[in-house]
């Protein structure tokens, strides 16, 4: 077991890839070169918004908002506490994020198997390219070996300087972000006594999953039972796991079948909860 407190963690501004101002709290990483390497991250955007052209990955990405309301395209917005998940490969925004929204994201590697670059390796890469071109509005500009002015997504410039290979997506799953309600899901019981879990859904053949987990005072939940990594982000209550104690705002990091592990509700008490890709 892994365990990260937001409030113990240092605030990090995002690089000049994007416009505007994004300041992030990298709570858990995953392992670089894995298929599951991830990052668990808290962002909170700052004065003059933040902005996104529309864009891709390949790599998946889930959006819990916090605070606010958080745009993925010109028409369409995650309302507070909703969930989305931005499956790899599939276009979304432009995003024009307003000052003070306050989300949780995850960014892992999707079911392709291609991975996820990690931040250190990202912005050691940013600063690279910054010397022989300029992020401007989403992408990066740079005068080619003819002599001709050309211009990429940042995304992508930063993937292949990194990693010498030509950017390839896979085909896409689905069509679209997939925006949840959690409000309009059921909580359901689970194996454990005076647990109770809210799957919001599986995706994919490798059974990515999404969800929410609630506990009643001193009840105890088993975690680390999955075939893959399973990933908990605590948003309300008091618990006590590995001898200590926490609060809202912490990220668990549970490896494959590494459990039981216990968590136990000092007070009523919830996580948002995933399960990555099993490959």
């Amino acid at each position: 077991m892994r365990v990260s407190k937001a409030a113990e963690t240092d605030i990090e501004a995002v690089g000049s890839m994007r416009e505007g101002k994004l300041d992030q709290k990298h709570l858990l990483f995953g392992e670089d070169g894995s298929p599951n390497n991830y990052d668990l991250n808290m962002g909170h955007t700052g004065g003059g918004g933040w902005r996104t052209p529309r864009h891709r990955h390949n790599f998946d990405q889930v959006r819990y908002v916090i605070q606010g309301r958080l745009p993925y395209s010109e028409e369409d917005f995650l309302e507070e506490g909703w969930v989305g998940y931005f499956p790899e490969s599939v276009h979304y925004g432009p995003q024009e994020r307003a000052e003070g929204l306050r989300t949780l994201v995850l960014q892992a590697g999707g079911a392709s198997g291609q991975g996820y670059l990690s931040v250190a390796q990202r912005e050691a890469t940013n600063a690279e390219l910054e010397k022989t071109g300029e992020f401007k509005k989403g992408l990066y500009h740079y005068t080619d070996s003819n002599g001709e002015a050309q211009a990429v997504d940042g995304s992508q410039a930063i993937f292949e300087h990194a990693t010498g290979g030509k950017l390839e997506f896979a085909t896409p799953r689905y069509e679209d972000v997939i925006a949840m309600n959690p409000d309009a899901y059921d909580w359901l019981p689970s194996a454990d006594q005076g647990v109770s879990e809210k799957w919001l859904g599986t995706f994919t053949e490798r059974n990515f999953r999404i969800g929410f987990l609630r506990l009643d005072a001193g009840a105890v939940y088993q975690a680390g039972q999955f075939p893959s990594i399973e990933i908990l982000f605590q948003t309300k209550g008091q618990v006590t796991a590995g001898g200590e104690k926490y609060g809202p705002e912490t990220g668990y990091e549970f490896l494959a079948n590494e459990g039981p592990a216990p968590i136990e509700a000092i007070e009523p008490t919830e996580f948002l909860r995933f399960v990555l890709h099993t490959f």
